[in-house]
């Protein structure tokens, strides 16, 4: 079991418990670290700790739990829920363990449900799974004092109306917060407009990503528009033979860049003037969208779960699922001359200031905890 930082016992500590760590990125490490920053700056003292029951076998990882829970006793402990990090095959019953173990050391419980739905499958197995899944769900929230939702609350169907102990968080991009500045300062005065696709999925949707981006530039680029299309993020390097044949008769830059540290991402995402996001329909938790939003760019992608949720305020181009021709035309439209590019960069910063910077996650986060602190203030989410 790991932790870092090292901290003092306090009443006030807060302790964000995850599970496995995913590779080669882990996007709940990064919102554990990005989130604690943020609250430090609020006077919170924060400690990460990672419980791989996966790798060191669950028995002696609960013993290492039970041994931590003695300094936990008043503290916040909020267990970061992904079905795959509290199990090796999808079936999170550690989760559930972990979380009851804080609980019976006089911790007060909390867990942000990076997956707030069972994982899909038709299988009978994956059945099995999506079982387990939603019980330890449903479980957790059972257990714990604050339920923190990356959703919409009206999304979650399986939670009860006005449940007290859900709160409606969003995730925040995995890159640093900007100064706040003007849409001006993105402005790409060239010739050559940049189109940046950040991140790509696994195989089998993989073709299908790079089949959609390839197509949707060759229609923006069929009125003799000049681009560049930057390729970065998780599954990148890998397809990176796949995007060459995908581009080869384009004619495009095409640049592959791969996984790049968090402050390069900002750079390489504020150069650009346009995110194309094909890996479904967009939605709060795509981190690689906010990523975008976070740097001001237009949002060119899919439409199908965006609706009532924050993303959709943002400066966001949605058309049908799978509607290649649509997609293309989006992005012809948002890099011309004469397209809606300013004010859609503008609508993406006013949308992460307000929901999705971490300055704002942090307040919203200090204030689903301190409402139950037992003092009676019950103070309105923003």
């Amino acid at each position: 079991m790991e932790s870092t930082p090292k901290a003092n016992v306090r009443a006030d500590r807060l302790i964000l418990l995850q599970g496995k760590r995913d590779v080669p990125a882990d996007g709940v490490q990064d919102y554990c670290e990005y989130l604690g920053k943020a609250l430090e700056k609020r006077g919170v003292s924060v400690e990460i700790v990672r419980v791989d029951g996966v790798r060191e076998g669950w028995l002696p990882t609960l013993r290492k739990v039970s041994k931590a829970g003695y300094n936990w006793r008043g503290c916040w402990v909020v267990l970061q829920y992904t079905a795959m990090a509290w199990s090796k095959r999808g079936f999170p019953l550690g989760a559930a363990a972990v979380l009851a173990m804080a609980k019976y050391h006089g911790a007060r419980c909390g867990v942000v449900f990076h997956e707030p739905f069972s994982l899909g499958g038709s299988r009978v197995i994956d059945r099995i799974r999506g079982a387990c899944q939603q019980w330890v769900i449903q479980k957790l929230h059972d257990m714990c004092e604050t339920s923190v939702f990356p959703e919409p609350l009206e999304t979650i169907r399986w939670l009860r109306r006005g449940d007290e102990r859900a709160v409606f968080i969003p995730i925040g991009a995995n890159v640093p917060d900007a100064v706040r500045a003007s849409a001006q300062v993105h402005r790409n005065n060239s010739a050559s407009k940049t189109v940046a696709i950040y991140c790509l999925s696994d195989p089998p949707n993989l073709h299908r990503e790079i089949t959609e981006i390839s197509a949707a530039v060759r229609i923006a680029t069929g009125d003799g528009a000049k681009l560049r299309v930057v390729f970065l993020g998780r599954g990148t390097s890998e397809a990176r033979d796949e995007i060459w044949r995908a581009f080869d008769g384009i004619p495009v830059e095409a640049s592959n860049f791969g996984i790049q540290n968090p402050e390069d991402v900002r750079g390489f995402l504020e150069g650009s003037d346009v995110m194309l996001c094909v890996r479904g329909p967009l939605y709060s938790r795509r981190g690689s969208a906010l990523a975008g939003i976070a740097c001001g760019l237009p949002i060119v992608g899919y439409s199908g779960a965006a609706d009532g949720t924050p993303i959709a305020e943002a400066g966001v181009v949605l058309v049908p699922f799978g509607d290649v021709e649509a997609l293309g035309s989006g992005l012809r439209q948002v890099l011309s001359d004469r397209g809606p590019a300013g004010m859609l960069r503008e609508k993406s910063l006013q949308a992460y200031w307000r929901y999705f910077s971490w300055e704002s996650i942090a307040e919203k986060f200090d204030r689903a905890l301190a409402c139950k602190k037992g003092t009676g203030e019950q103070r309105a989410m923003a």
